[in-house]
């Protein structure tokens, strides 16, 4: 398999794994842990035909990829062989190819459930069981099948439960089902900071997809993954993506596994280079040669950060992965950064003028490759373009070209500027005051409003001003430019769903205010 060195979680476990005891450990995707896991399985194989490892994994995608894994590093043990059973697939399909008799199952719980129910799998000579994924087989609802699955293997037996995170949920099944375990933790550094190359841009949240398409556009990335925290963020991406020209598809936890499916095969042949996913739908994805990992949505858990990331630094290979940052998501960057130990630089949005310089020099080089093909189009357009008297054909050619980029850029013209330029704008943008419906009735103090705007909206404190708070209302001066995302933002200060209005003169006090 060309694997010349250990890695940390492999050096760690295998020997523990050989000597039969029961294993927690804590590790991230990208680590190397299935290997860990399958060398000391495969040196336990006996000469029987019949299944002696159980290894039950959250998705059909990761039980895929575990027995494909095996079945390489065991490639030159006559007689084992290691087989995927999961949902989504006929069942008499799968019973047929357990009468070729796998030693080593690699399963998804439910599956193995109605095989153990029908009696087409047995477990009395199984030895070993592994939980991969453990957190993510919990957090999808599988608590209850693991214990029935557990409750049933054969006794003694050594089970090993890998995991990104150890959770109470984790320490409970292993209170209950392991046996004196021996705990690892694969350190975190060994993905973030030593392979990945880390960077952040500030972004205001309407600009993100725009930001995201001007790197996109000056690098030719052959494989891309973008990972958002919703499943509606997620479709909202993929389709910002496609409206500018480029190749994506989204995957999330909603689409059927046919569609899943189809969806990865396309990803890997190379007929679509971005894809769109959700933390659970990507989970378990063996996807090798990323270019780079695009966080759209900064990530709700830490781990889950080193999780994506982890995806584009595989294999001792350098990788690159770009957050997107909104101010409001500014702190939890910084909690990522403590947690990870690892150095995220700033990175600039190229200009405008940068871009069209990239996407110009695209549609040329396109042109050029279809005149080269003389194809049928290509022929009429240039028989076409002789009879045209009278007019600059190099005017026209232009024209072209800059219709063919407006096509595919409908929004190239959005305004997303780094935050050094964002001052120097703000310092002649023009103030609008702005009627709030809270006021001291409310408790509401100029400290409360001014925190709940610059953590829920892109205003930073020096944007608010003039915050003035009365019995049962308040008025606040913001950039013009900010209005419209104030008025129809969706916030709630303790429970009152806020209403922001342009402030009309009569509605001003003459009552004495606070001023900040």
């Amino acid at each position: 398999m060309n694997i010349t060195e250990l890695t940390e979680v492999q050096e760690k476990v295998i020997p523990l794994a050989n000597s039969g005891v029961d294993i927690i450990c804590q590790a991230p995707t990208g680590t190397g842990k299935t290997l860990a896991f399958a060398i000391p399985i495969l040196e336990k194989i006996r000469a029987i035909n019949k299944p002696q490892a159980i290894i039950i994994a959250p998705t059909r995608e990761l039980a895929n990829q575990i027995a494909n894994d095996i079945n390489l590093a065991s490639s030159d043990m006559l007689n084992t062989k290691a087989m995927a059973v999961y949902g989504g697939e006929p069942i008499d399909k799968q019973i047929y190819n357990l009468k070729k008799k796998p030693q080593i199952i690699v399963a998804t719980p439910g599956r193995l459930i109605d095989h153990l129910e029908r009696r087409t799998i047995k477990l009395s000579d199984v030895g070993v069981v592994v939980l991969d994924e453990a957190d993510e087989m919990l957090n999808m609802g599988f608590i209850e099948d693991i214990r029935t699955i557990l409750n049933v293997c054969p006794k003694p037996h050594q089970t090993m439960l890998f995991s990104a995170t150890i959770s109470k949920d984790i320490e409970a099944i292993a209170q209950e089902f392991l046996v004196d375990p021996k705990t690892i933790r694969v350190n975190t550094k060994e993905l973030t900071i030593d392979l990945v190359h880390q960077y952040y841009i500030d972004v205001k949240e309407k600009d993100k997809i725009e930001a995201m398409s001007r790197i996109l556009d000056i690098n030719d990335y052959k494989l891309v993954m973008v990972f958002c925290n919703t499943k509606k963020t997620v479709d909202e991406v993929t389709s910002g993506l496609l409206i500018r020209g480029f190749l994506a598809e989204a995957l999330h936890g909603d689409m059927r596994q046919m569609q899943r499916d189809r969806v990865m095969a396309r990803f890997r042949s190379g007929q679509i280079n971005i894809l769109v996913a959700s933390d659970v739908a990507a989970r378990g994805l063996d996807i090798s040669d990323l270019d780079v990992v695009f966080n759209y949505d900064v990530p709700q858990d830490n781990e889950y950060y080193v999780h994506r990331i982890g995806r584009t630094g595989r294999a001792k290979k350098e990788g690159l992965s770009i957050t997107l940052v909104t101010r409001s998501e500014k702190a939890h960057l910084r909690e990522i950064i403590k947690y990870t130990k690892g150095d995220i630089s700033q990175m600039m949005i190229p200009t405008v003028e940068k871009v069209t310089k990239y996407r110009v020099k695209k549609v040329i080089g396109e042109a050029l490759e279809l005149i080269d093909s003389n194809d049928v189009v290509s022929r009429y357009v240039q028989k076409e373009m002789m009879k045209l008297d009278g007019v600059d054909k190099d005017m026209l050619i232009a024209g072209l070209i800059s219709l063919e980029l407006k096509a595919k850029n409908d929004n190239s013209n959005i305004e997303v500027t780094n935050e050094i330029e964002e001052r120097k704008i703000q310092r002649n943008t023009k103030t609008v005051r702005i009627f709030v419906n809270v006021g001291k009735k409310d408790k509401l103090k100029v400290y409360n409003l001014t925190d709940l705007l610059t953590k829920k909206t892109d205003l930073s404190n020096k944007e608010i001003d003039n915050v003035e708070i009365h019995d049962n209302f308040s008025f606040l001066d913001i950039p013009e430019s900010y209005k419209t995302d104030l008025i129809n933002s969706d916030i709630e200060y303790k429970n009152i769903p806020l209403k922001f209005e342009v402030a009309k003169d009569k509605r001003k006090a003459k009552t004495k205010s606070k001023k900040k």
